[in-house]
């Protein structure tokens, strides 16, 4: 399995200065990316390392990932949409 960057601003390029934007002025959006880039780290540490891990909790992170990835981009759609 390939391990691949997931950062937000490499997934979804057409938001940079927007990720950019919120990042510094809303609160929310900021703990919610801090979050989503803290778990992406966990993952890719435990996935470089071939760390000991169930496939379970890896799973569970891993969903984690995509719906806290799922909830940024629904934030950046409505922002987007407001411009």
């Amino acid at each position: 399995m390939g391990i691949s960057s997931h950062e937000l601003h490499v997934d979804f390029p057409e938001y940079r200065d927007l990720i950019k934007e919120l990042k510094n002025n809303d609160l929310r959006f900021n703990e919610k990316l801090q979050e989503y880039t803290d778990l992406d780290h966990e993952i890719e540490g435990l996935e470089k390392r071939d760390s000991p891990i169930g496939d379970d909790k890896l799973h569970r992170l891993k969903q984690k990932r995509a719906e806290l990835k799922d909830d940024l981009y629904q934030v950046l759609v409505s922002n987007a949409k407001a411009s």
